[in-house]
Formats: C-alpha cells, structure tokens, sequence
C-alpha cells in the first residue's frame, strides 16, 4: 500500500526515509514495439527479434529511456499525494543505466526519499529511485528525480457574456 504525503510538511517528514517498493511491471515485446512507436526509437536490439536473438543479450532488450518512463507510474505505487496541486519532473541530477532488461522480464522501483527543499507552499523533493529487474542480481537503472511541488493553480472562470 502507497504511503501518504500530505501536503510539503508531509513530504518534509519522510525526508531521508525509504518510501518503498512498487510490484512488479513486465516489460513485453508489445510494451517495448509501444514504445518505439511512440519515441520513434526502432534499434534494432530492442524490436528486431530475430536480430537481436543473435545479438549479445541473445534476446531484445528495453530501450533505456523505456525503463526511465515507468518511474513515474510505479512511483504511484510507493506513495500517494495529498494537499498537493502541482507535482511535476524539474529534472534529473543523477541517472544511470547499469544493466540491459531483457524483453519478458519483470521490473519494479525502489524508492528512498532523499532530500525535501521548501519556500512557502512550493518546493523540491529529490527521490534516490533504483529500478530492479528479476533477470539480474544488480539495479538496471539509479537516478535521482527532482520534483517540484505546489498549490494548485486557482483556473480562471470564464462568464459567457449575456446579451
């Protein structure tokens, strides 16, 4: 079960926590065609299966920016904003892809609360985020993800004029 945030105090209080650990996605050779579609990435490595049957992983394999995609979905698996209107990537200070993810295996994210930086009602929140894939004994990916979080922004009301 996620972890509830409330607010910037909420996020405050779980700085330089572990928040947790999402279950397991697999990563399908429709998934990884998906997303090739999408990003117009077509290397050979991850949509060629016959190809990459006889290439060094012996199988296709997830392009990476695939494997950095799903941190923001299995993150809503470890926890669950509340009393927060704005809650968007400002950047990635640290990123590393360690090891290939072979097409069928099975992914899930690690996530540690790392630092929580505020100004009033808005801040940054550093999440140290390892994504683990059942095929290997070691983390396939390691990133640091900035945040930036806020007050919802008031939307303006248009009146229809009359007349």
């Amino acid at each position: 079960m996620p972890i509830l945030l409330k607010g910037i105090e909420g996020i405050k209080a779980y700085s330089g926590f572990h928040l947790g650990t999402s279950s397991w996605v697999e990563v399908s050779q429709d998934m990884i065609n998906a997303f090739a579609s999408a990003t117009d990435d077509w290397d050979w490595i991850s949509v060629d299966e016959t190809r990459a049957r006889r290439g060094p992983f012996g199988k296709p394999v997830a392009q990476n920016t695939l494997i950095l995609s799903l941190i923001v979905p299995l993150l809503h698996d470890v926890c669950v904003l509340e009393d927060i209107g704005v809650n968007i990537v400002h950047g990635i200070d640290r990123l590393r892809f360690l090891g290939p993810v072979p097409v069928d295996s099975s992914v899930r994210l690690d996530v540690a609360l790392k630092t929580v930086s505020t100004a009033g009602e808005r801040g940054h929140w550093v999440l140290a985020c390892k994504m683990e894939c059942d095929a290997s004994d070691t983390p396939v990916l390691e990133a640091e993800v900035v945040y930036c979080v806020g007050p919802a922004a008031p939307i303006p009301i248009k009146v229809a004029a009359t007349g």
